[in-house]
């Protein structure tokens, strides 16, 4: 259950060459950056004043009309490695180029520190980066027959230069296991993905219960890694099968500079202040991950929602044993879920989206299930992805309330709405 308005990555627009054409004040990765490591966080900028003083917003509508998507050159200049891609799946590869380096965008594009930089400007770092792009192409198309297998993360793991020789202590030590994302097949011996499933459902009140579900509301707080967002009111809205809206207004900028996500089953808006574009429509993988959430608010439609269910190994959360069960969405979209073993229900989904560069992990660990009308639901649960983490606490939650289908429209005319 996605309750995030955050864009996939706010401003890491700044390994490939994306400028907006004039010097413009400075951007740098916000305060709730959750995959970067850094020894300066507290020099940077917040999101808040990236917004305002910088260039963010396109000078046309193209952001922000439907029809076609807005493909990554069409919404900056000077895309050399990274053409014919829309926006959403754009802004995701940047995460994955920060995340795997450690960067944010003034490391790349701000070479003289100051606050004032021309984007139009191919630094060393910018052109090294589509070199990396192009070796990363030709590996895994000449040698894993265009399967994706070399990514950034595979060498830089947070580095911006990758290890060259093993430590002796991690040679002779305790060996850390990495699962694979992505498990073709059940492993024998485990129980079936039904099994589990069932199992979830009947803690959450059983199927019957479930399907009687048409909608709810919810209203609570959020506040980002490290703090950031000092605690943003949150509205919730779901209409089953597939429609979706999530709403946080800042206390520090209320009204018009609220994040809003949202699906009306069809189309997908981003609008939030981190990010480049102020507003635009999903086309890419954010659009397939919105869809999935969005089924997902309704956990009777879970066997729906994902394909070609299988088990996997299990594992362990916070020294809890999960079993885990993944599944394939639209296009190369899947997901693994994470099941409490004692408990049956769900601690954890990581749906993957997909990228020129490797795939876009999503993570959602759920808690404090609450009873609400004869259905257990998750009150509190933190969203991570390429460029922040989000904690959210829900206070009310209503089930089957009435909600105006306007509320699941383009984020612009919901805030126009009194």
């Amino acid at each position: 259950m996605r309750m995030i308005l955050g864009a996939s990555a706010i401003a890491v627009v700044c390994l490939v060459g994306v400028t907006w054409g004039a010097a413009g004040s400075r951007i740098s990765r916000h305060s709730s950056m959750a995959s970067v490591n850094q020894p300066d966080q507290a020099k940077r900028r917040p999101a808040l004043w990236l917004v305002a003083n910088g260039p963010f917003a396109l000078g046309s509508d193209q952001a922000t009309s439907s029809g076609p998507p807005l493909l990554a050159e069409q919404a900056f200049k000077n895309i050399q490695a990274l053409k014919g891609i829309s926006v959403d799946d754009f802004m995701g590869t940047m995460g994955i180029m920060s995340g795997s380096l450690g960067f944010d965008c003034s490391e790349c594009h701000d070479s003289a520190g100051t606050d004032k930089v021309d984007w139009a400007a191919d630094t060393p770092r910018k052109v090294t980066a589509r070199r990396m792009v192009n070796m990363v192409t030709a590996i895994n198309r000449d040698h894993f027959t265009g399967r994706q297998v070399v990514t950034c993360w595979t060498c830089h793991r947070g580095r911006d230069r990758p290890v060259v020789t093993p430590a002796l202590d991690v040679v002779y030590g305790t060996p850390i296991l990495e699962r694979d994302d992505l498990v073709p097949a059940s492993p024998p011996g485990l129980p079936s993905p039904d099994q589990i499933i069932n199992k979830y459902l009947q803690a959450l009140g059983g199927a019957q219960r479930l399907a009687g579900i048409t909608s709810f509301a919810g209203k609570g707080t959020s506040v980002g890694f490290g703090g950031f967002g000092g605690g943003g009111a949150v509205q919730i809205y779901s209409k089953a099968p597939d429609q979706r809206t999530a709403i946080i207004e800042f206390k520090d900028a209320p009204g018009r500079d609220a994040s809003i996500r949202s699906y009306d089953g069809k189309t997908g808006w981003i609008k939030t202040p981190l990010t480049v574009l102020g507003e635009y429509q999903l086309n890419g993988s954010e659009l397939d991950g919105a869809r999935l959430d969005a089924q997902l608010s309704f956990p009777a439609q879970l066997k729906q929602a994902l394909t070609n269910l299988r088990t996997l190994d299990p594992a362990t959360i916070d020294d809890r044993e999960v079993d885990v069960v993944q599944g394939n969405g639209p296009r190369r979209l899947f997901a693994t879920l994470y099941f409490d073993r004692q408990t049956g229900l769900l601690l954890r989904m990581v749906r993957y989206g997909n990228s020129p560069i490797g795939r876009l992990p999503t993570q959602i660990d759920y808690s404090d299930y609450r009873d609400v009308g004869g259905i257990k639901m998750p009150f509190r649960f933190t969203f991570a992805w390429l460029d922040g983490r989000d904690a959210f606490q829900l206070n009310d939650v209503q089930l089957n309330v009435p909600i105006d289908a306007a509320k699941f429209g383009r984020p612009t005319s919901l805030e126009s709405r009194p």
